[in-house]
């Protein structure tokens, strides 16, 4: 079974809690705190596998969580990091934001061939870090931080030189067989190829990837058929090689069949219409004797723009006819093209550590609420149950200017402060 496109949730590891200890020997009295630092969270890590040529293998696992951080211990003993999930993916494989669509990486250019995809979570200070002058035994710590679970997409896009394209049953997996050493399925039935096949095509000391994309019809590019699946897969080559039924064996003309691919995929993307190609007229020897159809095929070429200086050549898949051409003109036409770059990043990122933020609004009279990175940071070293926590915590609303935030809002003594899932009173 060939897939090429899935959807995954995936979730980096949680920050482990810093410790609250305290150092308990004999003849050390009043041995002061010694609680440990949470280890980090275990990073979520794509990495290109070019064993893989599709996404088959996240067809029933779709969850993927990295390894939690564990606990700090007494004596200061920090505890131990989660470890990193390795998620392998077939090179050429597309990540994207679910819910935007935003490209978060393209497999298929990452120096390495591994992608840090989430960051672990990071671990909580040990009571150890709150000690002060004033302070001198903590009973709190700082819980880790707590990771979100994320959508992505995958989508695989062949990676091949040369794309074959053209109308169902017009010879492309007979060309490609005939050439290569693939051996793909071939009937003569509509849609007999439902995933795009490869094959290495070698002439002497030079080789390259040919993919036999599945047949296109009209309306692809708005997703008729399985437009948008087989589209996706001539992106990255370089050169295509258009393939037309001239003897029109199904009753198609071979002209409109031309001329119906190249609108799909211009609609499809303009990158994609633009790039070279070499115009195959294929089964030459099932025409017949007084046939005008290349002759009037390379009259309707010459005077398309965008297509006349175009090779043209003339073969019979089946007969093993013209193919020697064929084979030199996409190798030299190959040797003049440079590689397809790899999408490029877009302004996404899950990972982006906003500690600074700070949102403070009315909700209601007496209602107030703070939002943002800076009173997330600070809410995970509140423990409720302890006074040098919440002390702690209160000194830092006011020194950092929350608590005059609020009072520019109304707040007066007796109203009430939400800050993420706690209610606070406010007491002057």
């Amino acid at each position: 079974m060939f897939i090429d496109k899935v959807k995954i949730y995936v979730k980096a590891g949680n920050g482990g809690d810093g410790a609250t200890s305290f150092r308990r020997e004999k003849y050390v009295p009043n041995g002061g705190p010694d609680g440990g630092d949470g280890g980090r969270g275990g990073n979520v890590v794509l990495r290109v596998d070019d064993s893989l040529n599709n996404l088959v293998d996240f067809r029933f696992g779709k969850h993927f969580r990295a390894q939690d951080g564990s606990k700090g211990e007494p004596k200061n003993c920090a505890g131990k990091c989660g470890d990193d999930l390795i998620i392998k993916v077939p090179r050429g494989t597309v990540v994207r934001d679910f819910k935007t669509g935003k490209v978060i990486v393209d497999m298929y250019g990452v120096e390495g061939g591994d992608f840090i995809l989430l960051h672990g979570g990071f671990g909580g200070k040990g009571n150890q870090h709150f000690a002060n002058s004033r302070r001198q035994a903590p009973a709190f710590s700082q819980s880790g931080q707590r990771t979100v679970e994320r959508e992505v997409t995958l989508e695989l896009k062949t990676i091949a030189d040369v794309g074959l394209v053209g109308f169902p049953n017009v010879g492309k997996s007979t060309l490609l067989a005939s050439i290569t050493e693939a051996k793909p399925k071939i009937a003569n039935y509509h849609f007999t190829t439902l995933s795009p096949n490869l094959g290495v095509l070698k002439s002497f000391d030079r080789s390259c990837v040919i993919a036999d994309i599945p047949g296109l019809i009209e309306g692809a590019s708005a997703g008729v058929g399985l437009g948008h699946e087989f589209l996706r897969h001539i992106e990255r080559t370089r050169l295509i090689v258009h393939i037309v039924d001239i003897s029109a064996s199904e009753g198609r003309n071979p002209i409109t069949d031309f001329e119906t691919i190249n609108k799909e995929l211009a609609e499809y993307s303009e990158i994609l219409a633009k790039r070279p190609q070499i115009i195959v007229l294929n089964k030459i020897d099932a025409l017949p004797p007084d046939s005008t159809n290349i002759s009037d095929f390379r009259r309707a070429i010459s005077n398309m723009p965008d297509y006349k200086e175009s090779p043209i050549l003339e073969v019979s898949a089946f007969a093993h006819k013209g193919l020697d051409d064929l084979v030199k003109t996409i190798f030299e036409c190959l040797g003049e093209l440079p590689e397809i770059p790899a999408l490029e990043r877009e302004e996404f990122d899950f990972d982006s550590r906003d500690t600074s933020s700070l949102e403070c609004q009315k909700l209601a009279d007496g209602l107030f609420e703070v939002r943002g990175g800076l009173i997330n940071e600070l809410v995970r070293k509140v423990v409720l149950s302890d006074d040098d926590s919440l002390n702690y915590f209160q000194k830092r609303l006011r020194n950092d200017g929350i608590i005059d935030r609020l009072k520019k809002l109304g707040m007066v003594d007796g109203d009430t402060i939400v800050i993420g899932d706690m209610e606070f009173e406010y007491k002057e």
